[in-house]
């Protein structure tokens, strides 16, 4: 591996540990001023729509997540294939053991029970059916992209894979032995 090249493949590992500790951070920051919005929102006894706000907190950080999680795997294909990164290979070989413990990079479920509890205080208030369709629907197009996203990340490995593979032999990178690592 040529000198440039060692200074890639280090500068694209530590973009990897940068933005997997920018993620956690991301979330733990855009929840708590979620929450913080929410209680504001609930002491104050707002009206429905007010339920808005916390909500678009809630939304713009899982996009922030959602952006950082989907970056870290992009960057974790380019380096299997166009460095033929044993970490890498070994993890997508290794993949999710039957019966092993899970965790959720996107943090969807704590993202979905916000969502319900952030649509709580508004049935607490009396809300006109108007605003239950209106505050609700938003509130389930956000469940409803928490799902896609999460359905989408899932196959986002083999499809980012796939594609620089292509890119790889379209740039004449098609020598047989390893970079190396």
């Amino acid at each position: 591996m040529t000198a440039t090249e060692q200074e890639e493949y280090r500068a694209l590992r530590a973009t990897i540990r940068e933005r997997g500790t920018a993620r956690v951070c991301v979330f733990l920051v855009g929840a708590i001023a979620w929450a913080s919005l929410l209680v504001a929102t609930t002491a104050l006894a707002a009206p429905p729509v007010a339920a808005l706000v916390p909500l678009l907190v809630l939304a713009s950080t899982f996009e922030a997540v959602y952006a950082l999680h989907i970056g870290v795997e992009r960057v974790g294909r380019y380096l299997a294939v166009f460095f033929d990164d044993s970490w890498e290979r070994a993890a997508m070989a290794f993949g999710r053991p039957p019966n092993a413990a899970r965790a959720d990079a996107l943090f969807t479920t704590v993202f979905a029970l916000a969502a319900l509890f952030n649509f709580a205080p508004t049935m607490v208030v009396q809300p006109t059916m108007p605003e239950i369709v209106f505050v609700g629907g938003a509130h389930a197009l956000f469940i409803v992209r928490l799902a896609f996203a999460k359905l989408t990340a899932s196959k986002q490995r083999a499809v980012d894979q796939q594609r620089f593979q292509v890119l790889r032999t379209m740039d004449g990178h098609q020598d047989t032995k390893a970079r190396g690592s």
